[in-house]
């Protein structure tokens, strides 16, 4: 039997159960676009099979899908003409799934003619009938991405893994469509179906065989350096440490240091370790922390801690809430006395560094990294303000940053000037310091001294800016030997 290559959606799952008069009779059932779609970015073929008696409305609704996604949508039980099936469909067996609701199970002897594997969706509180060698039973929809990594590990004698993922939709969708969450295998053996509060998440996490979490986008509140997750994260919490023996990637834990922008600069003080006399330092940005920017003799304390202005502050939560990213870059000492940046803050060096910024991205063992244009230098910066009045200048990081539009910068710095090898062997100190699977750091390369300057860490970055096809295989074989590390200890 080969991999489920495909799959075919009858009408009767598709529609919310009503009257013929029910106007909500012609709506899709909830998570019905959300699967279609997971499958599309997957690359299993879809067909959507429909009753020559379906109103109108709704057939219009099925074409709409159709072309959306370039489904095959064809008649099943035209008595004139011949059933024309989609030209992926074969007589293998398994290879093929007919997704059909429990209303129709009296045609469920004309879909075995086709030697299709009949899964059939339970509706209006009716038991299907009862589990056989070419018929399944689910109770919802949500369950069907798990239906599919079962058969296909049944299929295969359990060759496969499968990854149980939990973030936000937008994420989950910007990772899909680059092909990093696919339902089929890659090319490693990894499977990827989404977690969903919707379902028991101790029923979900008994067919996972390792779990990848962005916890980030799961904190409610930060109230006193603690942390508050959401139910289904907390949850996940407790199931996890009830079973030491599933891969995780990674412990909440280990991502703590990255929610604290003061913490994680204490760790880069580490990176002084690295540096070698002659050659570039790396380390982190001079800090400062401050908890009232009323009751500080900032003269004397930036002095210091090594700071000079101007200096750039920043919320001490380095994400998960609303206000984390509000920052401000501060030319004189008196501005900070009304600043509107959340505390505790932490006082940062602004680095002049030619507006050129290096993102890198640790995939495992495998180090990437790509060049972006950044904030101007503080001369630039000074000379783009209106008149002599030197505001503070307040941005949300997530959203924009303070560039002068009109000025055009000629960055000094080109990819050469960067010394790669120093940066990996910081990138490879930092995974083993805080030991991490997957995440990403911002570099900034000093003019005049050179140094180079890490001045953001962050978990499961998008890694966007690396190639899809060099990003993604590294991206999963990273997670795979997270697994094989696991089990082999």
């Amino acid at each position: 039997m080969s991999l489920v290559k495909g799959v075919i959606f009858d009408e009767s799952v598709l529609f919310v159960e009503g009257d013929f008069d029910d106007k909500n009779a012609s709506s899709l059932n909830p998570g019905v676009e959300s699967l279609i779609k997971t499958l599309f970015l997957s690359k299993i073929h879809i067909g959507i099979a429909y009753s020559i008696e379906l109103q109108y409305d709704k057939v219009s609704i099925l074409k709409r899908i159709a072309s959306l996604y370039s489904l095959h949508c064809f008649i099943i039980n035209d008595p004139v003409n011949e059933v024309v099936l989609p030209p992926w469909c074969d007589n293998q067996p398994g290879s093929i799934i007919y997704l059909v609701s429990s209303k129709k199970e009296f045609l469920l002897t004309k879909f075995r003619s086709y030697n299709w594997l009949i899964v059939v969706l339970n509706v209006g509180g009716e038991s299907g009938s009862e589990s056989s060698c070419d018929t399944l039973n689910i109770e919802n929809l949500e369950e069907f991405p798990f239906t599919i990594c079962r058969l296909n590990k049944k299929l295969t004698g359990n060759n496969f893994l499968t990854v149980g993922y939990v973030m936000k939709p937008s994420r989950v969708e910007d990772f899909a469509k680059r092909g990093a969450f696919p339902l089929c295998p890659t090319q490693n053996g990894l499977m990827f179906v989404p977690l969903t509060a919707k379902l028991p998440l101790s029923s979900q996490l008994k067919d996972v065989d390792i779990v990848l979490h962005k916890a980030t986008d799961e904190i409610l509140s930060v109230e006193e350096n603690k942390f508050t997750f959401t139910q289904n994260m907390q949850e996940l919490q407790r199931y996890l440490d009830q079973h030491k023996d599933l891969c995780v990637v990674d412990p909440l834990f280990n991502i703590f240091p990255l929610l604290d922008r003061l913490e994680i600069q204490q760790v880069l003080l580490g990176l002084l370790e690295l540096n070698t006399k002659g050659g570039y330092l790396i380390r982190g940005a001079h800090f400062l922390k401050v908890d009232n920017f009323r009751e500080v003799d900032f003269a004397a304390g930036l002095a210091d801690a090594g700071l000079s202005l101007p200096c750039i502050v920043k919320p001490k939560v380095a994400c998960g809430v609303g206000d984390a990213h509000k920052m401000a870059i501060i030319f004189r000492v008196d501005d900070f006395k009304n600043l509107n940046v959340p505390l505790p803050a932490v006082i940062q060096e602004y680095v002049d560094h030619s507006s050129t910024l290096y993102k890198f991205y640790v995939l495992g063992e495998k180090v990437f990294y790509a060049v972006k244009k950044s904030i101007p230098n503080a001369d630039i910066l000074i000379k783009s303000s209106t008149g002599n009045d030197l505001k503070p200048l307040e941005f949300d990081s997530l959203k924009s940053l303070p560039t002068a539009e009109s000025v055009i910068v000629d960055s000094g710095a080109s990819n050469k000037s960067i010394d790669i090898k120093l940066v990996t062997d910081a990138a490879n100190w930092l995974r083993r310091r805080l030991n991490l699977t997957v995440f990403g750091f911002d570099v900034v390369i000093q003019e005049g001294t050179h140094d180079h300057v890490i001045v953001d860490v962050n978990y499961l970055p998008s890694f966007k800016e690396v190639p899809d096809d060099i990003s993604i295989p590294a991206f999963w074989e990273a997670i795979r030997n997270k697994f094989g590390s696991m089990v082999s200890k």
